[in-house]
């Protein structure tokens, strides 16, 4: 058995025995700080992913929601300014249809009026023409009542 343990062979596991403790001391600690510093960077990195990947996707349902709103918004808009113009073109005839119908009503009273002026006319020139015509028929043999007589009996026929 004393080749098992030679001096050298202890020797060996003295030096290994410091050379651990060393690195232990010199190395191990700081690499396992520094593996738990990166082991806690890449949870909390892991973590920050999450949470902006659900603000995010929150963020787009927002961003859905909203543009939902602004079409829903716009197409009220539409319907309105629709309805409005649609409004606004109704007023529009019916001013100009009223227009046109007093302007309508206002012709036939001036036809109606210029007619019963180129009534009384005729009737006045006819009136004259019988006149005349009875004056030089009779000349002298009727006299002034009878021939008033006459031109209203005359006047009252033409006049229907």
């Amino acid at each position: 058995m004393g080749e098992v343990f030679s001096p050298n062979m202890l020797f060996y596991i003295f030096n290994f025995v410091i050379l651990y403790l060393v690195l232990k001391y010199f190395l191990f600690d700081r690499v396992k700080k520094i593996m738990e510093s990166r082991k806690e960077r890449v949870v909390n990195d892991i973590n920050s992913a999450k949470l902006n990947r659900e603000q995010s996707e929150k963020l787009i349902e927002d961003g859905k929601l909203e543009l939902k709103k602004v079409k829903e918004q716009g197409k009220s808009l539409t319907k309105t300014y629709k309805t409005k113009a649609e409004s606004l073109y109704d007023e529009i005839v019916g001013d100009a249809k009223k227009e046109a119908d007093a302007i309508l009503d206002r012709a036939k009273v001036e036809i109606d009026r210029e007619k019963h002026k180129a009534e009384d006319e005729i009737k006045s020139q006819s009136i004259e023409l019988a006149i005349e015509m009875a004056s030089k028929a009779l000349q002298d043999s009727l006299d002034k009542d009878t021939h008033r007589r006459l031109i209203d009996d005359f006047i009252a026929k033409v006049g229907n």
